[in-house]
């Protein structure tokens, strides 16, 4: 199931071309007081609205999917964790051109001994919002990723029940400000965390490390590659990160961008698409 958030915060299921509105179903939504719950409540409970979901959807009012704005499938996570330096030739690419990108010293080229880092949850922003330039003074770079979003608490999770905690993909965009500041720093400023079009479960996608990655801007191809050449994968990026934090329903893992990544400026189109996910189109502006 494609599960999207629309204009004001409607719930949707993606059919073709078209948006049903299936906001009806949050009524399976526990009801909570402060203080909240950690974690995103529609992730947290997700089984229970997919069966609301589909009990309510053949009288669901359909939209056109070119007429709805798309937020973030994802409201309320608890953290966005990244993988740095996750795929060999990005690795390449920054050795080549230590200008072009910071602290490339080799603890920092090793996604082991630099660890995960973590962006800040205002960040976050969906396709249709776009991304808003600050210091365009600076090299301003997209990275396109397969972004996993985690369905089930747990802390420590060996690889082999890792997907087990995962709730579905979607496409991210870990836009990034090129300079000396650490990692978390240059990746949180506002709109720099783009997760869309819509979280596809993951019931769809029984493998999430053979899949297709790409990103365009204006057209020119940019990146592309696979799933496959991360160099942790998906089960181990999430065995690595819980580790050190207990990952929460809703929390968004970053799993690392390959290479090709290039600077954008205000007025660029960036289309990535991640297969068996789908293609999300992005504006870039300034700030």
């Amino acid at each position: 199931m494609k599960i999207c958030r629309f204009d004001n915060d409607r719930l949707g299921i993606v059919e073709g071309d078209r948006v049903l509105d299936v906001t009806g179903a949050l009524d399976a939504l526990p009801k909570v007081s402060w203080p909240l719950p950690q974690g995103d409540l529609l992730i947290a409970n997700l089984d229970k609205v997919v069966a609301r979901i589909d009990a309510i959807k053949h009288a669901a009012t359909p939209k056109p999917l070119a007429a709805v704005k798309l937020k973030s499938p994802v409201a309320n996570p608890s953290k966005i964790v990244g993988a740095p330096v996750n795929y060999q030739l990005h690795i390449d690419e920054a050795t080549k051109n230590p200008g072009a990108f910071a602290n490339p010293s080799s603890n920092m080229l090793n996604i082991r001994t630099a660890g995960p880092f973590l962006k800040a949850n205002s960040s976050l922003v969906g396709p249709s919002e776009g991304v808003a330039l600050r210091f365009t003074d600076r090299r301003n770079d997209h990275e396109v990723e397969l972004a996993v979003v985690i369905g089930k608490a747990g802390s420590a999770i060996p690889a082999a029940k890792a997907l087990d905690h995962v709730a579905g993909y979607a496409i991210g965009l870990d836009m990034t400000v090129r300079g000396t500041e650490d990692r978390s720093v240059r990746k949180s400023v506002d709109s720099y965390s783009v997760l869309g079009p819509w979280l596809v479960t993951a019931d769809e996608i029984p493998d999430p490390n053979n899949l297709d990655l790409s990103i365009t801007v204006n057209n020119e191809p940019r990146q592309k590659s696979n799933t496959r050449m991360l160099i942790l994968n998906v089960q181990q990026c999430i065995e690595f990160f819980s580790s050190y934090y207990t990952l929460l329903p809703g929390d968004i893992i970053m799993s690392g961008t390959p290479e090709g990544v290039g600077p954008v400026k205000n007025g660029d189109l960036m289309i990535a698409e991640v297969e068996k996910v789908g293609r999300m189109e992005v504006r870039v502006r300034n700030a």
